[in-house]
This record gives structure tokens, sequence and C-alpha cells, in this order.
């Protein structure tokens, strides 16, 4: 990342986090859009759909699925650390995150200051997690 000027900073964090991520997302959702049933693929194509029109119908049908990879990814990104420490260094006011801080306060043997913050890091992934689930069933 230092060859790229990405060493320490927000975007190179974001990138890490998201080379992360990836594997997660891409065999959640292939997984379920290959579980869908085969007959869908070919009703589309009989009721005239183009490629885009039936990728879309398939996606549509696996979206259940396709949310649960994205869920999946967010709370693994949240909670990552070693990327975070890496990439982005624990620098203060430019790439502290939640999690770096909670490992920089437990370090320092601040043990009442960590656990808060892992309390405060569980209720923004828990409040997020259920709004998103309250969206996918509307």
């Amino acid at each position: 990342m230092g060859v790229f000027q990405l060493l320490y900073t927000p975007l190179g964090m974001a990138i890490g986090e998201s080379v992360l991520v990836a594997p997660i997302v891409i065999s959640f959702a292939s997984g379920t859009i290959e579980s869908t049933d085969v007959q869908l693929r070919d009703l589309a194509r009989t009721l005239g759909a183009s490629n885009l029109q039936t990728s879309v119908a398939i996606v549509r049908e696996a979206i259940s699925g396709v949310f649960l990879a994205i869920v999946a990814s967010f709370n693994r990104a949240i909670a990552e650390l070693g990327i975070a420490l890496m990439i982005g260094g624990n620098i203060r006011y430019v790439t502290r995150m939640l999690t770096t801080a909670i490992a920089l306060e437990a370090a320092m043997g601040e043990i009442a200051i960590s656990i808060s913050l892992g309390i405060i890091l569980m209720i923004i992934v828990f409040s997020i997690t259920v709004v998103l689930n309250l969206f996918r069933r509307t």
C-alpha cells in the first residue's frame, strides 16, 4: 500500500476492508443466486426478457440471500482490527477507529474504557443489522 501512497490513510483502510469482505459477499451471493430455480431463467427468456432483465429477475428472487451476504460482510468489516492496524496505523484523528481504540485502551490497561467502547460497537452493529433486516422485510 505504501507504493500507492495509501498506507496510513482512510482510503487505504477502506480498500483493505473491501478486499477482506469481497470473498464473503461473492461466496454468499453466488451461492444464493445459483440455488434459485433454473426454470425462472427459462420463464424470463420465454416471456421475452433480455439478459439484463433475466439477471435482475434472478437477483430479485434471491434478494434475501444477497442481503444476508451484505449484512455478514458489513458485520465482518466493522469488527475487523487487523487490517485497520496494519494499513491505518491507529493514528489519532486520522485513522483511529472504534476497534483500534478498543485495542489501544486495552493495551494501556484501561479495561473499563475498552469494555465501554466494545459495548458501543456492539450497539451500533446490532442497531444497523436490525434496521437493515426491517428494511429487507418491507
